[in-house]
């Protein structure tokens, strides 16, 4: 009996990682939302979220996970943008360290600019962990667009984080 359950257990954990593998979630198009946020930590994420910006395809954006040490004219130098755009439309997110701080900076900053839809802009390998910490965080009347930036991930970050993924979604199953 304990044999049989563990080989179903390999079984769902395999048939979920070829699922988490090989279905990336894809970029959105360019609905208007209130809100896109982005994730710092991975090439072209941000260079999404200013074109979204830039094209009015949102009124706000947040940078969610910058360092304490960025200052907005270095990153409106970094990416060739107007500081006007910086001083008025894109907040930086300061207290963020990984994917679930990231989500409790976001529920923050659409709850203080009232944002009712919101764009999540972050890698393709990452999108369905930060979907899953921003849906435990976020009312439900939010509505949120994934737009994956998509990328070439190796075998062993889909491992990592499809197991990441896996974990945070059992600690959210039992509470925690």
């Amino acid at each position: 009996m304990v044999k049989r359950f563990l080989a179903f257990a390999i079984l769902l954990w395999v048939l979920g990682f070829a699922w988490f593998a090989v279905l990336l979630p894809q970029p959105a198009d360019l609905t208007r939302t209130d809100g896109v946020v982005v994730l710092t930590g991975g090439a072209n994420r941000i260079d999404r979220a200013l074109e979204i910006l830039e094209k009015g395809k949102a009124r706000r954006m947040l940078i969610s996970g910058v360092d304490l040490d960025v200052k907005p004219p270095e990153l409106a130098a970094e990416y060739d943008r107007p500081q006007k755009l910086f001083d008025c439309c894109i907040d930086l997110g300061f207290r963020s360290v990984d994917t679930r701080s990231n989500a409790l900076e976001t529920a923050r900053w659409a709850a203080r600019n009232k944002v009712k839809t919101l764009r999540l802009v972050t890698h393709d390998w990452h999108m369905r962990r930060a979907r899953l910490e921003l849906d435990q965080v976020l009312p439900d009347s939010i509505i949120v667009t994934n737009d994956a930036v998509r990328t070439q991930p190796s075998l062993w970050v889909l491992f990592l984080e499809y197991n990441k993924y896996w974990l945070r979604g059992l600690a959210a199953l039992l509470g925690a």
